[in-house]
């Protein structure tokens, strides 16, 4: 169970009584829906940051961004396991664009502000390689 994210901090993207009735007062399915939404920023931050360093942060030492996209897939997942039919578009949206953000950040578009990093070494034992070539020619005699 992950302890990164806070009951409290869902204050800033859903309303507590909302959030208690979609999950029926159950906190179980928090966690779960929690834990999901750490696995998936894990599998696109691993390569390039400590994830390690980056989720067992608490208070005020965890990174404002990467929370609030965590907040924001946590809460995808719990609405998605009540009825994913009745799913706002604002939700969605917000899903959207935390994995847009995930994927920018796997592809080395964007960074992270202040948030650990992998050492040199290992971040090149994580680098894909990626091998082009120009297309072939034809010669016609």
């Amino acid at each position: 169970m992950s302890e990164f994210i806070n009951q409290s901090d869902y204050d800033a993207s859903i309303h507590s009584e909302i959030l208690d009735a979609v999950t029926r007062g159950d906190e179980a399915i928090v966690e779960i829906c929690e834990d999901r939404a750490i696995a998936q920023m894990r599998s696109y931050l691993s390569a390039r940051y400590d994830c390690n360093a980056i989720f067992s942060a608490r208070g005020d030492e965890r990174n404002p961004l990467i929370l609030m996209m965590a907040i924001d897939i946590a809460i995808y997942h719990i609405f998605c396991a009540h009825n994913p039919q009745k799913l706002s578009q604002m939700r969605q949206d917000r899903y959207d664009r935390a994995v847009e953000w995930l994927r920018q950040v796997s592809e080395s578009k964007l960074s992270i502000a202040d948030a650990p990093t992998l050492p040199e070494e290992q971040q090149a034992k994580n680098a894909t390689i990626l091998m082009d070539s120009n297309p072939k020619r034809t010669q016609h005699l």
